[in-house]
């Protein structure tokens, strides 16, 4: 992925560190330089339950602890990368496959629709040639 696409969860990760003050700030911040963004915040601190909970201590506590830290046994340190690897490739290829599969049920509702209109089209024509 990109920088570009991975910045918001980065911002975000940083926010979670320093903890509500931090989140307090950026809204204030975005409210003096531009409203929308403040608002956006905002809305977003209350959706995302930052607002009446320790700023997303658990989603902070998880993000820590499924990044990778040396247990200092380098097999098991391979093995966890191997394992994370592949199961991440997993992920990927599950993910194709459902799209795939989006892309199949579209294309045949799609063709479907055609159907019906050609159909109706046929029909229609029927009904004007017999008038």
């Amino acid at each position: 992925m990109s920088t570009v696409a991975t910045w918001p969860s980065t911002a975000e990760n940083w926010l979670d560190e320093r903890g509500k003050p931090a989140w307090i700030a950026a809204m204030v911040l975005g409210f003096i330089f531009f409203w929308p963004v403040g608002l956006a915040l905002l809305f977003y601190m209350i959706w995302s339950k930052r607002m009446f909970n320790s700023c997303g201590a658990g989603r902070a506590h998880r993000s820590r602890s499924g990044q990778f830290r040396s247990t200092g046994n380098s097999a098991f340190d391979s093995y966890k990368s191997e394992t994370l690897a592949r199961l991440e490739s997993e992920q990927r290829a599950f993910e194709d496959f459902l799209q795939r599969l989006r892309d199949a049920k579209d294309k045949s509702e799609f063709d479907q629709f055609m159907d019906e209109r050609a159909k109706a089209a046929k029909s229609a024509n029927k009904t004007d040639d017999d008038a």
